[in-house]
């Protein structure tokens, strides 16, 4: 029986462009992530630099790109949170016959990005509905590493075989799937958040 379910944010919640930043990123010499790149993205998803030490660092590579062209192009991402995602996560919660967590590799950047877009307001019904809300910049770590569904697990006294996850991460699902928990590999533009109920 699930009785825990732990979401990820990005294309479960929020609308993703995955491309569009390296599609912004053509026009100041982007050609590839190169390993430099991918480690330097993925210490800014843990939390090991800050914002402004991200954009000088990346700024190195792409010199020609000012700063608001970065974060432009870093945020162009983030689409639109479609209403009914939330309504209908409000009304799982108002039911509440599981404990609701998120989990999310992101940034400081977007995060502050998404609170714009929503308006506090929204942003924090969201926030709201979870017991807790886990960021990877906040927390050190990251999906799809063993250690940060071991945290969460461990901090909330969760039982794998009573937890769902649901992330659009293939990789990330078979991480989690590996330590026991249920999972939901939601294929995006063919599924939606609100048919959950089937897997509960």
């Amino acid at each position: 029986m699930i009785k825990n379910i732990i979401l990820d944010f990005g294309d479960v919640f929020i609308n993703l462009d995955k491309p569009a930043i390296a599609r912004e990123m053509i026009k100041f010499g982007f050609s590839g992530i190169t390993p430099e790149l991918s480690l330097l993205f993925l210490a800014y998803e843990k939390g090991a630099l800050d914002s402004q030490k991200f954009l000088e660092q990346v700024s190195g590579y792409f010199p020609e790109a000012k700063e608001p062209d970065l974060i432009y192009a870093w945020n162009s991402i983030l689409k639109d949170f479609p209403d009914k995602r939330l309504t209908f996560l409000e009304q799982l919660a108002k039911e509440n016959q599981h404990r609701l967590f998120l989990l999310s590799n992101t940034n400081d950047l977007h995060i502050e990005y998404i609170k714009q877009q929503m308006g506090m307001e929204k942003f924090n019904r969201f926030k709201d509905v979870f017991e807790v809300f886990y960021l990877s910049y906040e927390m050190g770590m990251s999906k799809p590493d063993a250690e940060i569904f071991e945290f969460v697990l461990e901090q909330n006294d969760l039982t794998p075989s009573e937890t769902l996850f649901v992330d659009d991460t293939k990789e990330n699902t078979d991480a989690a799937a590996e330590l026991g928990i249920h999972t939901w590999n939601l294929l995006v533009g063919q599924e939606d958040i609100t048919q959950l109920k089937r897997y509960l």
